[in-house]
């Protein structure tokens, strides 16, 4: 059977979580540990994932490669992969790229809505696309083994990020700005680019994403998935829900101003509404996964396309981009035990 995989959460993890994953079946979570954090209090997430897999060993354990997938689900457990959503994390120094990566760390955006140290956010009135350090990090990105992901990036950022990557990169958690013209959303100029190169767009849930926010129907929702699936191809979509469960409205003021100002930010969303907005439906939480699947089935696609979406094209692209660079033989040879 084919794995079922999250391309995004953002949760306010406890135990109860952890066992919606594993009634619904979630194999495995790119899950964000760090947003505006400098290196040490990344550290810090990771030391408070550390206890969580102490205290639940039944329920998850942290994945660093492909084959942890598989080890999900023969031991019946879900695979937590470390991300972050922005490069506060290695603050200035290019070497934090090789330590994160020891860490767990696997995923990286390169820009949070702001222009960073590497690219320039989605929110920014200038986009410069990659900077001097940007390629030089995307590089080491690269050699070590971090897929490079350009969520909350600008339009000229991404495509430089996937025309500089040796490696096929990554939009987590994103939708087409065709469907609906979010600042987020991808244009189908990125899109295409992304698909041409070997990258992987993850499909996002969260309502300021979706065409009618909260009232967005399931319908609606993979009648899209199998509109971009055509633009794309099949192999290079999943799902990456941009799930904030049970988060309090105060963690969105962290999400979107972090330390960059003194004012409130209301980024994506109404100023009269800055907290989350309600899920659809639909989906709600980690047992709602099956929905998802009898939707795109619903829209027309056959089992071996609905399996690819739910989790298979994730799968190889954690195997392809885990590694280091020796093993793909895509650039240069590094030895490097941490894969």
């Amino acid at each position: 059977m084919t794995p079922l995989i999250d391309g995004l959460q953002y949760a306010n993890w406890s135990e109860r979580i952890f066992r919606q994953m594993r009634a619904g079946g979630v194999d495995a979570v790119h899950v964000t540990i760090t947003y505006h954090e400098t290196f040490r209090e990344t550290v810090l997430q990771i030391e408070r994932w550390n206890r969580w897999f102490e205290r639940f060993p039944d329920l998850v354990f942290q994945g660093r490669t492909a084959a942890d997938v598989q080890r999900a689900r023969d031991t019946g457990r879900t695979a937590i992969f470390f991300g972050a959503q922005n490069p506060s994390c290695i603050e200035d120094d290019i070497g934090l790229v090789e330590v994160l990566h020891t860490l767990g760390l696997r995923f990286m955006q390169l820009s949070y809505n702001n222009q960073s140290l590497l690219a320039s956010g989605c929110y920014e009135d200038d986009d410069t696309g990659l900077t001097r350090m940007g390629r030089a990090v995307v590089a080491e990105m690269n050699r070590v083994g971090m897929v490079v992901d350009m969520s909350h990036s600008g339009e000229r950022s991404t495509l430089e990020a996937i025309e500089h990557s040796t490696r096929p990169i990554a939009i987590t958690h994103a939708n087409p700005a065709s469907w609906h013209p979010a600042l987020r959303n991808k244009s189908d100029r990125v899109l295409r680019a992304l698909a041409e190169s070997g990258g992987m767009l993850g499909f996002s849930v969260y309502p300021h994403h979706l065409r009618g926010g909260s009232a967005c129907t399931l319908d609606d929702f993979c009648a899209m998935i199998a509109r971009t699936a055509e633009m794309m191809g099949i192999d290079r979509i999943g799902i990456g829900t941009d799930l904030c469960q049970d988060q309090p409205d105060s963690v969105v003021e962290w999400m979107r101003v972090g330390r960059w100002t003194k004012s409130i930010d209301y980024g994506e969303g109404s100023a009269d509404a800055p907290g989350f907005p309600p899920m659809p439906g639909w989906f709600g939480g980690n047992g709602d996964f099956g929905a998802i699947a009898a939707g795109l089935a619903a829209a027309g696609m056959d089992g071996a396309e609905v399996a690819a979406v739910m989790g298979g094209n994730w799968l190889r692209m954690f195997a392809d981009g885990f590694g280091p660079a020796a093993a793909t033989g895509r650039v240069g040879g590094v030895n490097d035990d941490h894969a």
